[in-house]
């Protein structure tokens, strides 16, 4: 378990990663008090399957750069739905369609959707 600031900062990049290459619609769902699983779950779109293989490629370098390991990467090689797993923080990368056919804000909708990152 990393401290909560140092999870705070991973939020941070991970966000300005999607946010470099356009990613659409996303979304950080704050769920510690919910599960022990993570304690963010942040849920991007993309257009087409190039790009989330080039969102997940930008969120991975950018956490490397900072110093934070990528415990696991799922779904890289259909690329509709890549998880990257950093232990507290989740990252969900959908394809458009896949998105709303998974559709976890509803999931977790008992978690607190952060609406300001910079004052995270």
């Amino acid at each position: 378990m990393q401290t909560d600031e140092r999870v705070k900062e991973l939020v941070k990049i991970c966000y300005k990663a999607l946010s470099e290459k356009k990613a659409s619609d996303i979304t950080v769902i704050d769920i510690s008090d919910l599960s022990v699983v993570a304690d963010y779950f942040i849920i991007a779109s993309a257009d087409n399957i190039r790009q989330t293989e080039a969102l997940c490629d930008n969120v991975e370098e950018a956490l490397y750069k900072a110093g934070f390991e990528c415990r696991q990467i799922e779904g890289k090689t259909s690329a509709n739905w890549i998880l990257m797993d950093y232990n507290d923080v989740i990252v969900h990368i959908f394809d458009k369609e896949n998105r709303l056919f998974y559709d976890i804000e509803r999931i977790w909708k008992d978690g607190k959707k952060v609406i300001d990152i910079e004052a995270l």
